[in-house]
């Protein structure tokens, strides 16, 4: 093992440069390598390889986003493209790669595993929605970021006895919805995973009033509804309120790292150029009870579902409802 290349793909996420970093490090420790693979599977099948080094990643551990930058590239699914990057690979003498993204780059990796070169996955997406993982890298940073505004949020809506419904983020899962709800204090928590009647919800914000409170806030998962049309359905039934909907969008996914996706990313790289070198391929890591874990790529994608955590969702319906 002498050359190890490393990309991102799919939607950025906080800590994937220092996942990033970390493989670069953990590299240079043995003797090995590490190239970049600029814009994803694009720059992959285009050969788009720079090397990296200590110097070239200094500062990545605190930098949001992706310094390898991410493209759309659904392509890749065809045979002949997946053949075309093997190809790019084998030509630039790199023996491995480590994929950071999320489901998709995964399947993207498993390809190039059965075509015969080694790949490794780490999770890196704010959804937190791949199986088998408890958490992916850039989950607690967009919990936080989401949770910052949504306070923000509570000093105005608290001002004018408003009714706040806000959107974030997650694709078809709704564990920042969960996490950032029961943080803020959110009188009901919308979410994909489980079914909901608007009458329960405008009946708990009505006896959060009569027990005093001066506001009211609403988190909804965006793989529910947009946050428009939920307003309009939800002021049809509740026309003494005021209300107003606001969609944090995507600044969940940008900002500096929080310390928990920084040490995951960092055990995580290091623990891929590791694997690599044990000659596993195949395989995406990930967490369970706050330790590092290896997961099949097919096998855990295939047959498991990601796991949101219910018994947060419980309790926060538990804690406003009457």
């Amino acid at each position: 093992m002498k050359r190890i290349a490393v990309l991102t793909s799919g939607g950025d996420a906080p800590g994937m440069n220092a996942a990033v970093r970390a493989v670069v490090e953990q590299g240079a420790h043995h003797g090995i390598e590490v190239y970049g693979v600029y814009y994803g599977y694009k720059g992959l099948v285009e050969g788009d390889f720079r090397k990296l080094e200590s110097k070239d990643t200094q500062h990545a551990l605190k930098l949001g986003g992706t310094m390898l930058y991410s493209a759309r590239f659904p392509e890749f699914a065809q045979a002949d493209i997946q053949k075309q990057a093997f190809d790019q690979l084998k030509k630039a003498d790199i023996d491995a790669l480590v994929v950071i993204g999320g489901d998709g780059s995964f399947q993207g990796a498993l390809a190039l595993t059965k075509l015969g070169f080694p790949a490794i996955g780490i999770p890196g997406t704010i959804d937190n929605d791949i199986p088998g993982t408890e958490y992916t890298i850039g989950f607690d940073t967009a919990v936080s970021s989401a949770l910052e505004a949504i306070d923000r949020i509570s000093d105005t809506a608290a001002s004018h006895n408003r009714t706040f419904v806000i959107e974030v983020m997650g694709r078809h899962a709704g564990d920042i919805a969960v996490w950032a709800g029961v943080a803020a204090g959110a009188d009901a928590i919308v979410i994909p995973e489980n079914a909901y009647e608007m009458e329960d919800i405008v009946h708990r914000v009505r006896q959060g009033r009569e027990r005093g409170k001066d506001y009211s806030l609403i988190v909804l998962a965006e793989g529910v509804s947009n946050v428009d049309d939920f307003v309009e359905k939800y002021q049809a039934l509740a026309a003494e309120q005021e209300v107003r909907g606001v969609s944090l969008s995507h600044i969940q996914r940008g900002g500096m790292p929080t310390s928990r996706d920084r040490v995951y990313a960092t055990l995580m790289g290091a623990r891929a150029v590791d694997c690599l070198r044990e000659g596993k391929a195949g395989i995406y890591l990930g967490i369970q009870g706050e330790q590092l874990a290896e997961f099949d790529i097919i096998d855990t994608l295939s047959k498991a579902k990601h796991k949101l955590r219910q018994d947060l969702f419980i309790l926060n319906r538990d804690l406003t409802q009457r």
